[in-house]
């Protein structure tokens, strides 16, 4: 059995991972960590953690994870520039999966939108609406925020310069690198994404629906088994389903 701790055990996102942990029954919770609970002597006893904490702590628990030697999975979104890099140091030093959404359809489509936009080219103008219950603290959320990343990245644009986060008022003609993002927060919506392409008399939609929290709860645990034993790096979900 794998030693598991979860960090932000107490969170929507922690309490699902810990009850699929405990179903499935391959599992050994080492910890659950949660705000003011020691997170060091918990590293020490475990095999590898997922951190569902918040942005601004997954830097700590990235570099505590790193200086323990111990693999890590993080699933928060939001960073600011300096949380990403120290995040990103601490891949130097062990193996870190660090998504914006475990969910294998969701990574699937990233995929499909990857070759989409190759396929489809300038001609087609992109936008991106995406769904989540009312108590998402970030917008756009980090799944949205990568279908947009990939996007620009098979056009060779800046995001920064892309992307147009709705609109109001008069904000002139669409430009043609422009790629609007969209968030609706309401009721109790688990999470919804579309990438709308649009172009000369035809429009391609993609669309991912998500259910239950228990898809990116099963797709953590996933990942988490899946970096147990890798070489330092950062990975995606999408190197954990074989995908990239």
């Amino acid at each position: 059995m794998v030693r598991l701790i979860v960090i932000g055990a107490k969170g929507r996102m922690g309490k699902a991972v810990l009850e699929q942990a405990r179903r499935t029954g391959d599992w050994e919770i080492a910890g659950e960590i949660d705000q003011g609970d020691p997170l060091n002597p918990a590293l020490t006893r475990s095999d590898v953690a997922i951190d569902f904490s918040s942005h601004a702590f997954s830097p700590v628990v990235a570099e505590a994870s790193a200086q323990a030697g111990r693999p890590l999975v993080i699933g928060t979104t939001g960073h600011l520039p300096e949380e990403s890099r120290r995040m990103r140091r601490a891949g130097e030093r062990i193996p870190i999966v660090w998504a914006p959404n475990f969910s294998a359809g969701v990574n699937l489509l990233f995929y499909l939108v990857r070759k989409a936009t190759a396929v489809l080219g300038g001609e087609f103008d992109a936008e991106i609406v995406e769904a989540h219950h009312r108590g998402k603290r970030d917008a756009p959320s980090g799944t949205a925020r990568r279908l947009a990343e990939i996007v620009t990245e098979v056009r060779g644009v800046p995001l920064e310069k892309a992307a147009r986060h709705g609109r109001e008022g008069e904000p002139g003609p669409r430009k043609a690198e422009e790629i609007g993002i969209h968030a609706i927060r309401a009721g109790q919506i688990v999470g919804l994404h579309t990438v709308l392409f649009a172009g000369p008399g035809e429009v391609l939609e993609l669309t991912h629906r998500a259910e239950t929290r228990d898809t990116f709860a099963l797709g953590a645990l996933r990942a988490a088994r899946w970096v147990v034993g890798k070489p330092p790096g950062v990975y995606s979900m999408e190197d954990v389903l074989g995908l990239s």
